[in-house]
């Protein structure tokens, strides 16, 4: 059966966090290394108006012209801000970018910049598989800058993952999830801080992404309430989002969703695609593994025609040996046999 729940977390952490972190950090770390201070006081410093954005994000000076696409840029409205900014910046302890993105919120609690110290704080939340103070920080990020899909689509992604059967929140959070999920897509495209000089194909490849990921974050709260028909049409999106990057773990889930509906066939579809792409030895193979193997025994074992359903498709109990293996991220009850 499954790992343990910290093995499917890592497997999830792996594909929702670190592409963005990556692509995101990418197409915006020159400019965030050495933002654009704004012009002395003295002079006119017209406000763009735009709420604050994510960690890593571009910065200009007041009165720069927007870059091309749509896209946001950042500004700081004193020398004494920028300042403050970049000495924040300098904090490489979560803990520290923590303390100090929350000093600068409070000394200056109208900078755009907040939300941009805050994602910072998550990211490195994030690589210490540190879920709650992931969501902390990611939720302080969205106040500051409710458009940006970034820490719209960490949050969901995270709350989605951790989210259990046993939670005494457990509809809230998922209720926030969705939310916020949604969010990140009807965001992707004017939300994203991006500077005026980033290479269009890494915007593309965020952009990309960010809408795997929130798709993926949709499918799992449709998995949680049982809702797998609407599963497999956000898994489908999900895959289709990434389909040069091509995700096992996408299609383990997808594999699950369709054996959930009856559709085995093309669960076992699935489930070979997931073994295909899985890299060898790792817990995702390994679950694409027993999905694969059951599947094919189902379907052998009951002469199923392909693409049809076979009778009595009604899903067993988590766990026994005519369902499939919980998946990474997957809540189960606890009671379930495993």
């Amino acid at each position: 059966m499954a790992g343990s729940g910290a093995e499917r977390y890592e497997i999830m952490r792996t594909t929702a966090l670190l592409s963005v972190m990556l692509l995101v950090a990418a197409i915006a770390f020159a400019q965030t290394s050495s933002p654009t201070p704004p012009p002395p006081q003295n002079q006119a410093s017209p406000q763009n108006g735009n709420p604050p954005a994510s960690g890593n994000s571009p910065t200009q000076a007041p009165g720069t012209p927007a870059p091309a696409g749509g896209h946001r840029m950042l500004q700081a409205k004193s020398q004494d801000e920028m300042k403050a900014y970049q000495d924040a910046t300098t904090k490489t302890d979560a803990a520290q970018a923590e303390a100090a993105a929350n000093d600068f919120a409070t000394k200056f609690p109208d900078s755009e910049l907040r939300a941009a110290l805050y994602m910072r704080a998550m990211n490195m939340y994030a690589q210490a598989n540190s879920s709650e103070k992931v969501i902390d920080m990611g939720r302080k990020a969205i106040a500051a800058d409710p458009t940006n899909p970034v820490p719209l689509m960490e949050v969901a992604s995270t709350l989605a993952e951790t989210t259990r059967d046993t939670d005494l929140d457990r509809e809230q959070r998922l209720q926030e999830a969705a939310k916020d999920a949604h969010a990140a897509i009807d965001n992707v495209d004017t939300g994203l801080l991006v500077p005026a000089n980033a290479d269009p194909q890494r915007v593309a490849g965020a952009k990309r992404t960010i809408l795997t990921n929130s798709y993926d974050t949709l499918a799992m709260v449709d998995m949680s309430r049982n809702d797998y028909g609407a599963a497999v049409g956000n898994l489908q999106k999900a895959i289709e989002q990434s389909k040069d990057n091509p995700e096992a773990v996408l299609y383990l889930r997808l594999s699950v969703a369709q054996d959930k509906l009856g559709q085995y066939q093309p669960a076992l579809d699935s489930a070979n695609k997931a073994v295909q792409l899985a890299k060898d030895g790792t817990p995702a193979q390994n679950l694409a593994k027993q999905q694969q193997e059951r599947l094919q025994k189902l379907i052998a074992g009951q002469g199923q025609a392909p693409g049809s359903a076979l009778p009595g498709a009604a899903s067993p109990a988590p766990g026994s040996p005519g369902n499939p293996p919980p998946l990474p991220g997957q809540s189960t009850a606890p009671s379930a046999p495993r």
